[in-house]
């Protein structure tokens, strides 16, 4: 079996927004919330970060969100293998978005102490991820795609679709028609 490193803590996500690689202008970060290695971590201009979310860089990565994006309360995005969000995203409330995993190592050492394996993530512009929904490492969201509240995002979703379930899958594509007036 591999030798235990002791654990170490990671700090309490105490930053201050100088602390951050970059920042645009007209940014709100509610309370409670709690940004890790702030150094790599990139928000555009008109950024919302609600209440008790979680922004966990990472050293070897960037968390980089673009313009216009809303993050609601108790979000957890880990960025160890890398987040780019893009342009007038939504993120509802605890939506989850991950970019790694303990490898398969074989029985004889325990999956905490397995490798860790890293992959990108990549929400494109004009996405919205629905309430409680979790991306998983490696996957793309395409392009004005929405992800309906609770799925789990296992590959890749097309630009305009709708997907939901667990997995997502397809559900139908956004039409381009002129929006109806209420």
């Amino acid at each position: 079996m591999r030798p235990i490193r002791p654990f170490q803590s990671h700090g309490d996500g105490s930053f201050s927004e100088s602390d951050l690689r970059k920042r645009g202008g007209h940014l709100v970060i509610e309370r409670g919330v709690m940004v890790f290695h702030p150094e790599t971590i990139s928000l555009g201009d008109n950024v919302y970060v609600g209440h008790n979310t979680i922004l966990k860089g990472y050293h070897l990565n960037e968390l980089v969100v673009g313009d216009n994006v809303w993050i609601g309360q108790d979000c957890f995005l880990h960025s160890a293998g890398g987040i780019r969000i893009g342009n007038n995203v939504g993120i509802g409330p605890k939506v989850i978005i991950l970019t790694s995993s303990h490898a398969e190592n074989g029985r004889l050492v325990p999956i905490l102490f397995s490798d860790l394996v890293t992959a990108p993530v990549v929400i494109e512009d004009d996405a919205d991820l629905g309430v409680g929904s979790i991306i998983l490492p490696g996957v793309r969201v395409g392009r004005g795609a929405q992800v309906g509240a609770g799925s789990v995002v296992t590959s890749d979703v097309p630009d305009y679709a709708i997907v939901a379930g667990s997995p997502a899958r397809v559900l139908r594509y956004r039409d381009d028609s002129t929006p109806r007036k209420p």
